[in-house]
C-alpha cells in the first residue's frame, strides 16, 4: 500500500530535478506505451509537468501525478549529462521508498 511519505519523498525527488531533461515512458493501457523526452518544467501538491517539443516547433505539456511513478504506471529517466548513462527513477529506487506491490 501507498503510504503518506512515499508520496512526498517522491514529490521532493521530482521538486529537486525541475528543469533537467527526463526520457518518459507512459503505459496507455492495452499494451500501448509512449516514449518521449522532455524537460521537467513544474511540480505542484498533487501533480507535476513535463514539457515535450518535437520537430516541428510544437511544445506539449502533460501532467501526472506522484501516484502514476509509485505504481509504475509512468517511469522516468533522470538524463543529467549525456556523458553519463541516465538513472531510471523507479519508486523502489528513491531512498527510503517502499515497494508499492
Amino acid at each position: 500500500m501507498i503510504e503518506n511519505n512515499d508520496l512526498c519523498r517522491v514529490r521532493q525527488y521530482i521538486e529537486r530535478c525541475v528543469g533537467e531533461r527526463v526520457k518518459l515512458s507512459a503505459n496507455k493501457g492495452k499494451r500501448r506505451a509512449v516514449t518521449r523526452e522532455g524537460v521537467i518544467e513544474n511540480s505542484y501538491p498533487s501533480i507535476f509537468t513535463i514539457r515535450f517539443e518535437n520537430e516541428f516547433d510544437t511544445t506539449r505539456r502533460l501532467s501526472f501525478s506522484y501516484t502514476d511513478l509509485l505504481t509504475k504506471v509512468v517511469e522516468l529517466v533522470i538524463c543529467k549529462d549525456v556523458q553519463v548513462a541516465p538513472t531510471v527513477v523507479q519508486a523502489a529506487q528513491i531512498e527510503g521508498v517502499k515497494s508499492a506491490v
